[in-house]
């Protein structure tokens, strides 16, 4: 299938990679807000299939039940029908997925098939000691899901979010150590493989993570505007 002829400057489909703290849920959120396309989430997804019990939302309400695991497959259905709907017609961006290799290779079948052509990667690189650091001061809106850092991106008003007054929360796995070094260990086992699977098509631009938010979201929209030139080259 030919490539999707997208409108011009229509962002296209994007990949955010990184470790935990690295700062993809908020570069994904400014991303979305500033080209006009959805941030897609894979737990998002996921518990909004099982809310409006579509029939794969039933049948990974029921694997949760039993304490399982849903599996790649079943998460991969999920991703392949949200970008299916109207609002992704222009575009999207993937937080959180792919996670392993078996996704990442189903992911390339479902967007060839889907006519996007190759995902726009971008890989967030940051330190560990920067990343410990970020988890630890990691604050969340429990209404809007706005994300702060009480070091970096403080609220006006220590404890309540600037948009809406509601409290700010700290992840229950953000707040222990064991917890946040067994994330770091599980995405060094299945998920950094991915930025050599996708720097081996040459398909991964790396940016700077350590830098401030506006930066990297500079530097990330910098790079949407190289694809979008390439892609236009390459359909003259």
């Amino acid at each position: 299938m030919a490539t999707r002829q997208k409108a011009a400057g229509s962002p296209g489909a994007f990949i955010l990679l990184g470790p935990p703290g690295a700062g993809k849920g908020t570069q994904a959120k400014e991303l979305a807000r500033r080209c006009g396309i959805p941030q897609i989430a894979t737990g998002d997804i996921l518990r909004e299939a099982v809310r409006r019990e579509t029939p794969l939302g039933l049948e990974a309400k029921a694997v949760m039940a039993r304490g399982e695991l849903v599996s790649d497959d079943m998460v991969c259905a999920i991703v392949e029908q949200r970008i299916k709907q109207e609002d992704c017609k222009n575009g999207f961006i993937l937080d959180g997925f792919p996670r392993t290799m078996a996704q990442a290779e189903r992911l390339d079948q479902i967007l060839t098939a889907a006519g996007w052509g190759r995902p726009k990667v971008i890989y967030l690189a940051v330190g560990m000691e920067e990343r410990m650091r970020r988890l630890a001061g990691r604050r969340g809106c429990k209404v809007c899901g706005r994300i702060y850092n009480i070091y970096d991106r403080p609220p006006r008003l220590e404890g309540r979010c600037d948009d809406d007054g509601s409290e700010l929360t700290r992840r229950h796995d953000d707040s222990r150590e064991a917890v946040v070094r067994a994330r770091f260990e599980a995405y060094e086992k299945e998920t950094a493989p991915l930025v050599r699977y996708y720097r081996r098509s040459g398909k991964v631009h790396r940016v700077d993570g350590k830098l401030s938010l506006e930066q990297v979201t500079r530097e990330v929209l910098k790079l949407c505007r190289a694809y979008d030139h390439m892609q236009s080259k390459g359909r003259a």
